[in-house]
């Protein structure tokens, strides 16, 4: 695809979001990725949303793994095993480089892959640092987040839908392989990191000093519906029914708000009645729901038009809430130069995204849509320089996927 990891190849050996979200970047940086399924496909081949009510090809899968070479491989076979440790400990100073989620392979140990080439860098996806499994729903109900989601009236916890923290994990399987690169380059010397999704959540609510907060009082923080915590922001609703997100985290931003709205006077004897300095983010916070009311008038007076208009003029800090029917909307009028079209093979073209990563002001291609095993004998001869006939021995010995009829 070019750019500035061209040369570089990486085995990619992961399912779901977190392993491919990390070859999905590399690849768009420029490096060749190398996605090793079984045959047949991994359990997240055939994940919704898919096309065609659910029967097509994976938009998901596709999607996450776009830019890639699809090899498709009998790992319960000793030959297919040979040929993955082979793929992944081939020789060459920009090869070497495993990211993967196996846990449990004793042949895929890590000890097994250096034993072959001691400068690997292997970089492995857990769930847990033990070995056991988890996803982002299960670790982002362990570090309390659905207990601060939702509703002040709220009992219940509230998941959210975003699996943050593989995206999170994603990127810093990434990160971890352009660091062991740079240590390879240095010293020679091969790398191998763990990173766990129930570590990358820990560290993400700790770091935010969210832990910090409830050592200290005792208990959960209070959930405060679609309030901005420990600042002003909340959603207001418009003469048309629709809704905007407006937030004033520094003293600008509040001091655009009151301009815009008029409310200089209100507030200025808001300030004086309580005491207080409105400026101050955490006054803004404590009288968030006075505040709200005095603004919600002005924009109960106007459709969502004008209040775009007015609250850009003040530059002024806001969002419009929409669907994502309405994203796909602005996408189809050229709004958003970081999506593209994915042409699938089944299925109504997808919509993905480009690397939002603008290298030299320039922002890449996406990358093709994968096709399930059809690149496994281009890279069996490539990289591991196998002959015509000793491909179809292993096709015919079914050690690898046949290519798909419909190419």
């Amino acid at each position: 695809m070019g750019g500035p990891l061209e040369g570089l190849r990486v085995v990619e050996c992961a399912s779901f979001v977190a392993g491919p979200t990390a070859g999905m970047t590399l690849a768009q940086l420029g490096a060749s990725v190398i996605r090793i399924d079984p045959i047949g496909g991994g359990p997240d081949h055939a994940r919704w949303p898919a096309a065609n009510g659910g029967t097509g090809d994976s938009y998901y899968w596709t999607s996450l793994n776009k830019g890639k070479r699809s090899i498709t491989v009998d790992m319960r076979s000793e030959r297919g095993r040979e040929l993955v440790l082979a793929l992944a400990t081939a020789p060459g100073d920009d090869r070497g480089v495993l990211v993967d989620n196996v846990v449990g392979r004793r042949w895929m140990a890590n000890d097994v892959l250096t034993a072959r080439r001691p400068d690997l860098i292997h970089v492995r996806v857990q769930g847990y640092p033990d070995g056991r499994p988890a996803v982002d729903y299960t670790v982002n109900a362990e570090v309390g987040i659905p207990a601060i989601t939702g509703g002040e009236e709220g009992a219940t916890p509230v998941n959210h839908v975003l699996p943050a923290w593989d995206l999170i994990t994603g990127l810093s399987v990434s990160t971890a392989v352009l660091a062991a690169l740079h240590q390879r380059e240095r010293t020679g010397q091969g790398v191998y990191s763990e990173i766990a999704l129930s570590d990358v959540a820990l560290a993400g609510v700790a770091n935010l000093g969210w832990l910090s907060e409830a050592a200290e009082n005792g208990r959960d923080r209070p959930r405060h519906g679609n309030h901005v915590y420990g600042s002003f922001g909340v959603d207001f609703a418009c003469s048309d029914g629709k809704r905007v997100m407006v937030v004033a985290l520094t003293p600008g931003q509040w001091k655009a708000l009151v301009s815009v709205t008029g409310t200089e006077t209100v507030f200025a004897a808001l300030e004086q009645a309580f005491g207080t300095d409105l400026t101050d983010e955490t006054e803004r916070y404590r009288l968030r729901d006075t505040i709200a009311a005095v603004l919600k008038p002005w924009f109960l007076e106007r459709d969502s038009a004008v209040v775009a208009e007015e609250l850009d003029r003040a530059r002024a800090l806001w969002g419009r809430y929409q669907g994502m029917a309405d994203v796909v909307t602005a996408h189809r009028g050229g709004e958003h130069p970081l999506l593209a079209d994915l042409p699938l093979r089944d299925g109504p073209a997808g919509i993905t995204a480009r690397s939002p990563l603008r290298w030299n002001g320039e922002r890449g291609e996406p990358g093709a849509a994968p096709v399930l095993g059809a690149d496994t004998d281009q890279v069996l001869a490539e990289v591991l320089g196998l002959s015509d006939a000793e491909i179809g021995e292993l096709h015919d010995q079914q050690v690898v996927g046949e290519r798909d009829p419909r190419q």
